[in-house]
């Protein structure tokens, strides 16, 4: 099958268009070589995953069997193992292979939804703790991050949000009393006649900073989560899909036997961290859970100088709009520009056509960038509740985080942390616990997500009237 080459700058000489024989797209250049765009997440070459043990048997019991090596399951597998539980973690791929190790790397607080729509849904005082759950969750990344002398370029350098039109940036003044009102943080107004402070870019019409946010690289991070986990005592199987869970007693002890495709294990409690990629195994909260699609694309290394008049602060900026564009600067500047450019999980084809969708978005924001050469490109699947909204607890008796809608980085690190403590016997204090998590309206949805065109249109349209 042939595939349409991204949409580079075309060269005064006549040029064309090829792929490899991996697919990857291959613009020509002049004098007749070839720049191959990779699609291949740019962080996995940055570091080296940890090693497991791939011929080891699953043990025939465990205190708490976690499915999923990302951020959740990772963070909770490490806190438990610490407490003296014995720890079975499984993962389907390998350590980190999900969003953890494809997102933007950008560590932020706040919810999806809007602090007035929250406090309509959920109360001052709940809304409150939220609140302050998102910014207690950057700290527990920090505090993972120096226990455990994880190496991912953490650096406090603050979050930007653009607004796309003028009643957005108008939005952004009642926000900022709001929240110091009712949460007591302090976010910043930058004007447009300011923004180029923080933004090498004239398309917007002012911004909102937040100086508690945070930059890393997630590969990094969750290779040093993983780490952290089997030097704390969990045993991590890779390439060990969970087919199925039911209850099942042992010794006179309740607990569920877990099936996977390496064979059956059995277990006192059962975590699920799975976001995105919650699959068949546990069917009532697949059937809660819409995988959306997020792509990515990096460029080549900048010059210094280019990549200071694009983000001055090395700030972590997205955009006002639903249909959103998120992008920052990397340790090594490049720029990395990602966002919603197709709504279905990835594959192939939805890579392909989400580089050339992003790399048009990225010249629209930087035309400073029309020349620059894109290198990789890649995708990942987001896990969004019917609410958009976090949620953890247990249905049907297992223990469950999931539904971070792009904020997953802290959240998923601190949910694990949380759930973990609730899994061995503690009281902690989490807000996302007890609220109610809807399905799909009048039950049509099964945990295929068939209404993601429709959704897509909806949000453009929604961005083109508001």
């Amino acid at each position: 099958m042939r595939f349409k080459a991204f949409d580079l700058p075309r060269s005064k000489n006549k040029t064309f268009n090829r792929e490899d024989r991996k697919g990857n797209a291959k613009v020509a250049k002049k004098g007749g070589s070839y720049s191959v765009i990779k699609e291949q997440n740019f962080w996995l070459t940055t570091v080296e995953m940890p090693a497991t043990d791939g011929s080891r048997a699953l043990p025939e019991t465990a205190d708490v069997a976690v499915i999923g090596a990302g951020f959740t399951g990772l963070s909770a597998a490490r806190r438990l193992a610490k407490a003296g539980a014995k720890v079975t973690v499984l993962e389907g791929e390998t350590i980190g292979w999900g969003a953890s190790s494809r997102n933007g790397g950008m560590v932020l607080p706040g919810l999806k939804l809007g602090v007035n729509q929250l406090i309509s849904m959920y109360g001052r005082e709940r809304t409150q703790r939220m609140y302050a759950a998102s910014v207690a969750s950057i700290d527990c990344v920090e505090r993972i991050v120096r226990e455990e002398n994880i190496a991912c370029d953490f650096a406090r350098c603050g979050h930007l949000e653009v607004a796309c039109k003028q009643a957005h940036f108008d939005d952004y003044a009642r926000q900022v009393e709001v929240i110091r009102r009712e949460f007591n943080h302090e976010l910043k107004i930058v004007p447009r006649n300011e923004l180029r402070s923080e933004i090498g870019s004239d398309i917007y019409y002012g911004g909102m900073v937040d100086e508690g946010s945070v930059g890393l690289n997630p590969a990094r991070y969750v290779a040093g989560l993983g780490a952290a986990a089997i030097r704390s005592g969990a045993c991590v199987f890779e390439k060990t899909r969970v087919e199925k869970i039911e209850r099942e007693a042992r010794q006179g002890a309740q607990g569920w036997k877990l099936t996977t495709s390496r064979g059956a294990t059995w277990a006192r409690n059962v975590f699920v961290g799975t976001s995105g990629y919650t699959r068949k195994a546990t069917p009532a909260l697949q059937k809660k859970i819409i995988p959306i699609g997020s792509y990515i694309i990096t460029t080549e290394v900048l010059p210094e100088t280019l990549a200071h008049e694009l983000s001055p602060r090395k700030r972590m900026i997205y955009d006002s709009k639903n249909y959103i564009y998120y992008y920052r600067l990397t340790p090594d500047n490049r720029m990395l520009f990602g966002g919603r450019a197709a709504f279905f999980p990835e594959s192939g084809n939805s890579v392909r056509r989400s580089g050339e969708i992003l790399r048009r978005g990225m010249v629209e924001v930087y035309p400073q960038l029309r020349d620059t050469k894109v290198e990789y490109v890649w995708g990942g699947t987001l896990d969004f509740a019917f609410d958009i909204m976090p949620h953890a607890g247990q249905l049907d008796g297992i223990y469950y985080a999931v539904g971070y809608a792009g904020h997953g980085v802290a959240m998923a690190s601190y949910q694990g942390e949380l759930m973990a403590r609730r899994i061995a016997g503690e009281n902690p204090d989490n807000p996302f616990e007890g609220i109610p998590f809807p399905g799909a309206p009048l039950g049509l949805y099964n945990g295929k997500p068939w209404f993601l065109p429709f959704a897509g249109a909806y949000y453009k349209i929604l961005d083109w009237v508001s």
